[in-house]
């Protein structure tokens, strides 16, 4: 029981460090690439292929909902609550630590947009595939991508429906309740 509970610590430990480093990896990449690009020429990475290129996005992916800004903060209020109520009902057994970690990514990226809208008006967005002429990202964007198509895969191909049971159960504070 007392390993368990060591356990515990770590998994929340390991959610907390996953979180406040994605943050601060996006912040200061965000950061790194407005005092390198702003107001400047696309940095070519690979010709024709990769650049840096600084741009402040306003909406979303493709530059969709430019200047609604306060829908997209409502938006990630939400999505802040629903993984971290996610994150508080998940087992902190082995066999969940991917979800936790995915979880913990995508939250990380959330934020880290976040951040940047409240306090900016925009999100600095500085990856461009030039090659396919794909939106302009940044990292909480791979972020939040990558990580999703890894919990979609995960969730679809590694667990079983019974191993989110825990999601419908209700718990009892007394076990005399049912009685």
């Amino acid at each position: 029981m007392k390993m368990n509970k060591h356990i515990n610590k770590i998994m929340l430990s390991l959610d907390v460090i996953i979180l406040i480093a994605g943050i601060a990896l996006d912040q200061w990449t965000k950061a790194f690439m407005t005092q390198l690009l702003k107001d400047k020429s696309a940095v070519p990475i690979l010709t024709d292929i990769l650049e840096l290129n600084y741009v402040e996005n306003r909406g979303a992916a493709f530059g969709m909902l430019q200047g609604k800004r306060i829908y997209f903060i409502m938006i990630a209020v939400v999505v802040f609550f629903v993984i971290a109520w996610l994150l508080l009902k998940l087992p902190l057994e082995k066999k969940y630590r991917k979800l936790h970690i995915a979880l913990s990514i995508i939250l990380a990226g959330a934020i880290g947009n976040t951040i940047d809208r409240g306090l900016k008006g925009y999100v600095v967005d500085f990856i461009y595939f030039k090659l396919i002429d794909f939106p302009v990202f940044n990292v909480a964007d791979i972020y939040i991508t990558v990580t999703t198509l890894w919990l979609a895969v995960l969730i679809l191909f590694f667990f079983k429906e019974e191993d989110f049971d825990f999601l419908r159960k209700k718990e009892h504070l007394n076990p005399n309740d049912d009685q």
